[in-house]
């Protein structure tokens, strides 16, 4: 098969757990790029937090694109316009934090380039580093909130967050999508949008199917986009259930997995 798209999750699949891109991988993406091959970074991270990513891997030079809050925009690496953007209600997201007081965890949404949130707490502080956005903290959270927005996350310790996201996608569903992107974090965006369902508008737009595509990931919110790619890889750190929908295993991230994907399939 020939492979024109390779589709790639960030944190724990394209980086190493110190977040950076091993030179091998890095290495192996330019190459892929070099044949015409489209590299697409596809994260629950906003925007702002994977443009550096992008510049490293020199998406803008051969004219790719990026996923980012779970699909929820597209952007043209090269030219930075939005192609795609699905927002939140301020009532959506009004409602999203009811609902994390009576399941005391939790709650951040973005705006301003800044991590919104009534709490500053060890997860806040992960996501912080993750991504490079200042916490701006608030006393009313529901005020702050006053324009749409592009996604919320509640945030917890995993045991306590994975009962949560049974009871939350049993109350929401039809109504939101919901899904872990990690166990400490349970992420809310408009209904049916995913990596899976942004990929697949984007490889329409592009004009290549979706049996032309390679799809990488290691977690929950990677799902629909492993199952949708004409190749779903899932990453040697993955969950189990995660590693059985896939078509292919790859090595972990600390293997160079992703660069294994590409050497095997695309070079």
């Amino acid at each position: 098969m020939t492979y024109k798209m390779i589709v790639l999750d960030m944190d724990d699949t394209l980086l190493q757990d110190d977040h950076t891109i091993s030179a091998e991988t890095a290495e192996a993406l330019l190459a892929a790029q070099e044949k015409g091959i489209k590299v697409v970074l596809a994260s629950g991270r906003p925007t702002f937090g994977m443009w550096d990513t992008a510049n490293e891997l020199r998406l803008a030079d051969y004219g790719s694109y990026i996923l980012s809050y779970n699909g929820a925009n597209i952007f043209n690496a090269k030219t930075k316009e939005l192609l795609f953007e699905s927002t939140l209600s301020p009532e959506t997201v009004h409602h999203l934090y009811d609902l994390s007081q009576r399941e005391n965890v939790g709650i951040q949404t973005y705006v301003n380039e800044a991590i919104l949130t009534p709490q500053d707490n060890e997860y806040t502080q992960i996501e912080s580093t993750l991504t490079g956005l200042p916490v701006a903290l608030t006393d009313d959270f529901k005020k702050a909130v006053d324009s749409p927005v592009v996604k919320v996350l509640m945030l917890e310790e995993g045991s306590v967050l994975e009962k949560v996201e049974k009871t939350l996608k049993a109350e929401l569903a039809g109504t939101l999508s919901v899904y872990r992107s990690k166990p400490y974090f349970l992420e809310f965006t408009e209904h049916g949008v995913t990596k899976g369902t942004s990929l697949e508008q984007l490889g329409k737009k592009l004009g290549i199917d979706r049996s032309e595509i390679i799809a990488v990931g290691d977690s929950y919110n990677d799902l629909e986009m492993i199952q949708y790619a004409g190749l779903g890889v899932a990453m040697g750190n993955a969950p189990a259930d995660i590693q059985e929908a896939a078509d292919f295993v790859t090595k972990s991230n600390m293997e160079h997995g992703v660069a294994h994907v590409v050497k095997k399939f695309l070079l």
